[in-house]
């Protein structure tokens, strides 16, 4: 909100002023005003209206008469010879900005040579921009000159490889030190940028993958970096750190920890929490603090907590790419969990203060969107934050070879720029995955822009995390007491048939290929302390059984399966709903826990082979589901889901309640999952014991 001071002043278009005084200041009575600039000149101002406020502040709105030059520093006087400065706000926000500003090169940041660096940084608005940096132990500042479209530049011939740099920006009549938004090269807690000759950045060789053919072919699992690794005893030498992720030794191995683990699970996608610069853990001290890391900081810089020495900025990404390369290595894909929808602090966050307001969802009055409940969503619409953010993605998967993006918060976001990364990324990687939460977010994008499920046709290759399935399956997020159909609530029966169609023969989304289908992500209670609650009083063999139940849909329902870290083996967090800062102790993977619960691990490897050796379970057009898809029942009460693609033809029963059913086949079938352990190998009558998944195929029998 304005009105932080008793007078202020807003550049809210090319011909007008707002200006706000408080009722305490000299009566916010002023006869006249004008602007005056850094030369001299003088711009008389004209009163079109004036309005009280209900906040003690009074609205003038006034209209320039001269030239508006963008980039020059503005006193706003009144008639008491008072002054302010003119703030540059909803101006940028005009189309007269974007098409005098708009710079479409790919050069700003640092480009380096041994012989010289070139800084270049796009800051429209400000009155100069000066660089920092420090060679031989003596301190320079220069300042960059001012070129078109908003562009300053400088060029230093000096070899400056491994020089510390920060920008120094006068804007808003402040001075304001800014890091380099441009660079992947950071200091400890983003207190500098560094420059260094990509030459000497020691990346992997790319490993070639098996391209898939259908989104619908992946196994997502989430995974935090810290966690997996953050118990003690399992055998990682560098735990928490991105080289401790992917270490293996013959303790590791022994016990089936760490990256040992995850290779056994048959996954085929890892997704990544934050990887890159977050504000909420001191990377020098980084066991002080916990946090999951949707607090971004910098875009283009990883996480110094995460590596071995967070002063070493060359160091960090190298160590990344070694654990992409090593997953790649292992067969498994690596999505990145992107968080480009709000920032740690809007007034700390460099592309802000190089040019303030430009990069945040506002209003007229200057009112910031909170779609994000973090109070400064990011506008991604005006063109040169959509190239940061499309650029930025460009980057990271050339950079480091990730697979796919899953996006918090999408719904901020609007569907042109999913679309536009989705395009740039896959022609890197045809089998690039985007995907992310959309959720419908009151945020100032309107509602037909914004990339929520309800848009989900026009944006043909993103996929969406089905709240529906979750609530269906697991039951009620918000009422822990309220079931869903794997915890006893057979009654969502019709419900439950269109979810494991992937919401596509009731054209909730009109393919599975952008549906990912969960019950349990790092948000909100585990699925094992939910049902603590909707289940209370069962046994805990039972909540075993409920658990693989909802494992079982997840996996062989059509769309995109996703399975956060730990609803494998039944993790919990003790309880606690969001445990986003809450210490190792609630996050951690608990290896002992696992082997605790090493039934539901057992058969929920067995269930992800199924998926991976059944075509029929991972049909990807709606009309092969509406082909392939068929739905029976026992009482209403037991689910009978039957899947066909080409020869391959298959049959799952689902039972959550208390009695077991028998159900007789029109043909031999082979069971291949049947964790009631009630039938033989070959069989027309399937009994499906109570809590109970069965899955068969036909044509195996002779």
């Amino acid at each position: 909100m304005r009105m932080k001071e008793p007078y202020e002043a807003y550049l809210d278009d090319y011909n007008c002023l707002d200006v706000y005084m408080s009722k305490n200041f000299f009566g916010e009575e002023s006869r006249i005003f004008h602007m005056k600039d850094t030369k001299n000149r003088i711009i008389p101002l004209t009163i079109q209206s004036r309005c009280d406020l209900y906040n003690g502040f009074t609205h003038y709105q006034l209209s320039l008469n001269g030239t508006l030059n963008i980039g020059e520093e503005y006193l706003v006087f009144d008639e008491h010879c008072k002054t302010c400065v003119a703030k540059y706000s909803h101006i940028v926000k005009t189309e007269r900005f974007a098409k005098e500003f708009t710079y479409e090169k790919d050069d700003l940041g640092v480009t380096y040579t041994p012989k010289q660096t070139t800084f270049k940084v796009w800051a429209p608005t400000a009155l100069s921009v000066s660089v920092g940096y420090v060679i031989h132990g003596q301190k320079h500042v220069e300042a960059l000159k001012r070129e078109k479209n908003g562009v300053f530049t400088l060029t230093v011939k000096k070899d400056l490889n491994g020089v510390h740099y920060s920008y120094l920006v006068r804007v808003n009549g402040e001075y304001k030190g800014v890091t380099d938004p441009y660079t992947c090269f950071s200091g400890a807690n983003s207190q500098y940028s560094v420059i260094v000759d990509p030459k000497t950045v020691n990346l992997p060789e790319k490993v070639k993958m098996e391209p898939m053919d259908s989104e619908c072919d992946a196994i997502i699992y989430e995974a935090s970096i810290r966690d997996m690794t953050s118990q003690t005893g399992i055998g990682v030498s560098h735990p928490k750190k991105f080289v401790g992720f992917t270490e293996e030794n013959e303790i590791t191995k022994t016990h089936n920890t760490g990256f040992s683990y995850l290779k056994s699970l048959g996954i085929t996608h890892v997704q990544l929490m934050p990887v890159f610069d977050f504000g909420s853990v001191d990377e020098i001290y980084p066991n002080i603090f916990y946090n999951w890391g949707y607090d971004p900081v910098q875009y283009r810089c990883l996480e110094g907590a995460y590596s071995l020495d967070p002063n070493d900025a060359k160091l960090r990404i190298e160590e990344f790419a070694n654990l992409v390369h090593d997953c790649h290595k292992a067969g498994i894909r690596v999505n990145l969990d992107l968080v480009f929808n709000h920032v740690y602090v809007k007034e700390c966050f460099a592309l802000e203060n190089m040019v303030p307001d430009y990069y945040f969802l506002m209003n007229r009055e200057g009112e910031f969107s909170n779609g994000s409940f973090c109070g400064n969503d990011i506008d991604t619409q005006p063109y040169m934050a959509r190239k940061y953010f499309i650029d930025t993605c460009r980057q990271i998967v050339k950079m480091f070879d990730v697979d796919g993006f899953r996006f918090d918060l999408m719904g901020i976001l609007d569907y042109n720029l999913m679309n536009e990364i989705s395009a740039e990324c896959k022609k890197i990687k045809p089998d690039f995955m985007i995907y992310g939460e959309g959720w419908n977010m009151p945020s100032f994008v309107a509602e037909e822009l914004r990339a929520s499920q309800m848009n989900q046709a026009k944006m043909p290759h993103v996929g969406h995390f089905s709240d529906r399935f979750r609530e269906v399956v697991r039951g009620s997020n918000q009422e822990l007491s309220r079931k869903g159909f794997t915890s006893g609530q057979a009654d969502l029966f019709y419900q439950v048939k269109c979810c494991m169609a992937a919401s596509c023969l009731d054209h909730v989304f009109d393919s599975p290929t952008k549906v990912v289908n969960y019950v349990e992500c790092h948000d909100n209670h585990t699925l094992w302390d939910k049902n603590r609650v909707c289940c209370h009083g069962e046994s805990r063999d039972l909540r075993e059984k409920r658990q693989i139940l909802a494992n079982a849909m997840v996996l062989l329902a059509q769309g995109i399966p996703f399975i956060h870290c730990g609803q494998e083996f039944g993790r919990t967090k003790q309880n606690l709903g969001n445990t986003y800062n809450r210490s190792d102790n609630y996050n951690r993977v608990d290896y002992q826990r696992r082997d605790h619960h090493i039934e539901i691990v057992e058969r929920t490897k067995e269930l992800i082979k199924i998926r991976k050796n059944h075509a029929c379970f991972r049909l990807s057009t709606l009309e092969e589901i509406e082909c392939g898809v068929h739905f029976d029942s026992i009482y209403d009460q037991v689910l009978v889901y039957e899947c066909q693609k080409d020869k391959d033809h298959c049959v799952a029963f689902f039972n959550p309640t208390n009695i077991p059913y028998d159900y007789h086949l029109d043909q031999e079938a082979t069971i291949l999952f049947d964790n009631g352990a009630n039938n033989p190998l070959n069989t027309y009558d399937i009994h499906i014991a109570a809590f109970s998944v069965v899955v068969c195929q036909f044509g195996l029998t002779a």
